[in-house]
């Protein structure tokens, strides 16, 4: 019989397995969990774009794209960074259109990085960025975000990690797990830091339409960053369409043509009825996003408030969907208290320590289950509190 365990991929064995997905699997299985773990919003599809969905399927659309994508999808999507960020991108060869997020990280790594090559990853972050950066042949560098600093990496920091092999590094804000956001005084002087070592930068938007205070800069808008900026983004969190599984990169020719030849092997091009579906979603979709982000805002506040009645401290989130509360106070690791947690209150969350290192000692809690649900994991949080910190009075009380 085979070895496969002799036969496997030293490098494929050594990445670890997704903690977000360990979560979710196992709040499967379980009856009676209020899950606050996987970023992924209540809401169900807004109809005009399911419609949009159905309709091209009616006409006959079930044929491949070519690898870029639509055209009409791509030059939209053009027009609408313009329009937002005044970025211009050649849709012919400067955007294509990927299986998510996720795909398009994948391949903006695998596309710049030499074995060897140092990409700077600020953490806590999300969890595909280090690994995928190993998979390329990287090594991933941690830059330490703190709650003292709002979760923000400076220019500073980012320097001091520079070394003569550091190639890209990998910004995204607003931030998963944390909700933190960077104003435009701070990308500028990261961006000084970056013209100055001749980096590229990876930049991962996905959430810049959930910013709730301010307003978002996108990366490549910054003076001399276009040009050295591949940007990241897509439709699953602001239009509610996670299990499309579409999102964007832009960029420079020279490396959005390499990020399409590795696209073409192994994609080939992203579902066209998910594709017609974005169009819809670019062309008429502001309206039902606002009141989404209204809502998630709405949330986001609640959860806050939930969190410090129940003595759980907590960072104000800016943006994205998640909150990422301190429970050092319990004595307990994050993943003792996230197995403990729905073990015992049926409430899942996800450790996070599963984002980086920097991310021990916190937990990442989704604020994109509905208003309900919110409010009993608070409820379970609370007491499941009460009676830890409880025995921990105890303990002090006997021990002194």
């Amino acid at each position: 019989m085979i070895n496969w365990h002799e036969k496997l991929s030293p490098m494929v064995k050594k990445v670890p397995w997704s903690g977000i997905r360990k979560y979710f699997d196992l709040v499967s299985e379980m009856k009676g969990v209020v899950s606050l773990g996987v970023g992924e919003p209540d809401f169900v599809t807004p109809w005009h774009i399911r419609e949009a969905c159905i309709y091209s399927l009616e006409k006959g659309y079930t044929m491949y794209t070519s690898n870029w994508g639509l055209l009409e999808l791509r030059e939209e999507i053009a027009r609408y960074l313009y329009n937002t960020y005044k970025v211009i991108y050649e849709p012919r060869n400067e955007v294509l259109i990927t299986v998510g997020v996720s795909e398009g990280m994948d391949l903006a790594l695998r596309a710049v990085t030499a074995p060897g090559d140092e990409v700077l990853v600020p953490e806590p972050c999300y969890v595909s960025y280090a690994p995928c950066t190993s998979m390329a042949g990287g090594v991933p560098v941690s830059i330490p975000a703190s709650a003292e600093n709002d979760f923000r990496v400076t220019a500073a920091q980012i320097e001091e990690k520079i070394t003569p092999r550091t190639k890209a590094l990998i910004l995204s804000y607003p931030n998963n797990p944390t909700g933190a956001v960077i104003s435009r005084e701070e990308l500028m002087e990261i961006a000084k830091v970056v013209k100055k070592h001749d980096l590229i930068v990876i930049s991962d938007e996905i959430y810049h339409n959930l910013t709730y205070e301010g307003k978002h800069t996108c990366f490549a808008s910054l003076p001399a960053m276009r040009s050295r900026t591949i940007l990241l983004n897509g439709f699953s969190k602001a239009y509610a369409m996670t299990g499309w599984r579409l999102g964007y990169a832009c960029g420079h020719p020279d490396v959005i043509g390499h990020m399409t030849k590795i696209h073409q092997y192994t994609m080939l091009c992203a579902p066209v009825t998910a594709q017609m579906a974005a169009l819809e979603a670019l062309q008429n979709g502001t309206e039902e996003m606002a009141k989404m982000v209204a809502e998630y805002d709405r949330r986001r506040k609640l959860v806050l408030k939930g969190f410090c009645e129940i003595g759980l401290e907590c960072f104000e989130p800016k943006g994205a969907f998640y909150a990422f509360p301190s429970i050092k106070n319990t004595g307990m690791t994050s993943e003792e208290f996230a197995e403990k947690l729905l073990l015992e209150a049926k409430v899942a969350v996800v450790p996070g320590n599963v984002f980086g290192a920097n991310g021990e000692g916190h937990i990442r809690c989704s604020y994109a289950a509905s208003v309900a649900d919110l409010t009993e994991a608070i409820e379970r949080m609370g007491i499941f509190l009460q009676k830890y910190t409880g025995e921990q009075n105890k303990a002090a009380a006997a021990s002194g």
